[in-house]
């Protein structure tokens, strides 16, 4: 089984800005177009490119229809992509001017920006997370989740209930400190997060994720996503410390 070994201060850092949620934007300055390279799995993203991360699929029959997914990702990931390029190109333009840097319009500009750039993130590793044809987790992930969680039977028990209780995500993560794995529950893109947690699974709870396929039963819907689970999706990020 892979066991992450302590890492650097600087090696924290950096996958902190490729792979973290709210340590992303403490952490940008690091992150170069050449060094997201590194990680193949991150090449595409919106984060990167500017550009919408294309889809792996246009639905995913027992799980989400087509008319779920779609505004889903034109508007809600979509919408945050486009928001975050904005604001980019006006903090880009304050920090080349004159102008004081500071008053109630920054600050909401930089929480903005923190909000919509996790949104960005976590949208790409929500949909690229699930799959049509659904396979098992490899025995390295399996053999981890039984040890931090009971088995895996009990992780998807605890992952569950994690997003029951949260308003925005449910998330498996990794702390880069401890190594450890934990479910979080998060209320918004930037609330109840891990700092320096790496996003292994990442469901979306919003209600706009679920509401056009299953109204208000959210129970059902989280049933079923961990049941279309891209295990090889999954154990590429969770090996990606090991590189």
């Amino acid at each position: 089984m892979f066991s992450p070994n302590p890492l650097s201060r600087r090696e924290v850092l950096h996958t902190a800005g490729l792979l973290g949620i709210s340590a992303a934007a403490t952490a940008t300055a690091l992150v170069t177009e050449a060094s997201a390279a590194e990680l193949p799995m991150f090449k595409q993203s919106g984060l990167v490119t500017g550009k919408m991360k294309q889809l792996k699929y246009e639905e995913i029959p027992g799980l989400l229809t087509k008319q779920q997914v779609t505004p889903h990702y034109q508007a809600h990931y979509g919408g945050a992509l486009k928001r975050f390029a904005a604001i980019e190109q006006q903090l880009d333009a304050l920090y080349q001017g004159n102008q004081p840097l500071g008053g109630d319009a920054f600050v909401f500009l930089h929480k903005d920006k923190v909000n919509r750039m996790n949104s960005v993130l976590l949208h790409e590793l929500y949909f690229d997370g699930l799959t049509p044809k659904p396979g098992k987790p490899d025995e390295d992930i399996r053999v981890a989740l039984a040890k931090r969680f009971g088995s895996l039977e009990r992780w998807t028990e605890d992952f569950k209930a994690c997003c029951q209780a949260a308003n925005g995500w449910g998330i498996l993560a990794r702390d880069m400190v401890n190594g450890r794995l934990y479910n979080v529950a998060s209320d918004l893109h930037e609330v109840g997060v891990v700092w320096l947690g790496q996003p292994i699974i990442v469901c979306d709870v919003y209600e706009h994720a679920f509401y056009v396929d299953y109204q208000n039963r959210k129970q059902e819907y989280v049933n079923k996503f961990v049941d279309f689970l891209d295990w090889n999706e999954t154990s590429e990020r969770f090996q990606v410390l090991a590189q």
